[in-house]
C-alpha cells in the first residue's frame, strides 16, 4: 500500500465487524479468498453491475464478465480504472501477484493475471473472490 493513499470508506475493525459476515470481514479486510467453485457468482450470468459488499461502489459489470472456468468469478476490466487498485502481493513464495482491493474502501477482492491467453479484449482475469461482491441486476 502506498503511504499517500486514503480510502474513502474509513471504519475501524470493530465497525467492520458489525458491517461484516465473519467470513466477509476475512476476506474483505484480512485477505483470505473463498474455496474455489464455492462463490455464488461463478457461473451466475444476469445483467447487472458487480459492487463492492463492503462499501457498496460498483466494480464490475456483466459485460466484462467471462466464463474463465478457474473457480471464482471473472472478468477482463474493472466497470472504470479508478474503481480498483493494485498492490503487489508477495504471499506465495517466488511467485508475485496483482492483487486487486476495491478503491473506495481498500478491501481486499481478488487478484488479476495477466497474458494467460482468454480471448478477451484485454487478456487480463481479474479473479474476484463472489463474497466480495453484491449483484446489482440491470434496469
Amino acid at each position: 500500500m502506498t503511504d499517500d493513499f486514503i480510502p474513502r470508506v474509513r471504519l475501524t475493525p470493530q465497525e467492520w465487524r458489525a458491517r461484516l459476515t465473519p467470513f466477509e470481514y476475512q476476506v474483505l479486510r484480512e485477505g483470505a479468498t473463498e474455496r474455489p467453485g464455492t462463490g455464488e457468482y461463478e457461473h451466475f450470468s444476469e445483467p447487472g453491475t458487480y459492487a463492492c459488499r463492503a462499501c457498496g461502489a460498483e466494480l464490475f459489470t456483466s459485460t466484462e464478465k467471462f466464463a474463465s472456468h478457474c473457480g471464482w468469478p471473472s472478468f477482463y476490466a474493472p466497470a472504470a480504472a479508478d474503481r480498483v487498485r493494485y498492490l503487489t502481493d508477495h504471499s506465495l513464495p517466488g511467485r508475485p501477484r496483482v492483487e486487486v482491493r476495491c478503491a473506495s474502501c481498500d478491501s481486499h477482492l481478488g487478484h488479476v493475471f495477466t497474458g494467460e491467453g482468454y480471448d478477451t479484449p484485454t487478456d487480463q482475469r481479474y479473479c474476484i473472490n463472489s463474497i466480495c461482491l453484491v449483484h446489482r441486476p440491470a434496469g
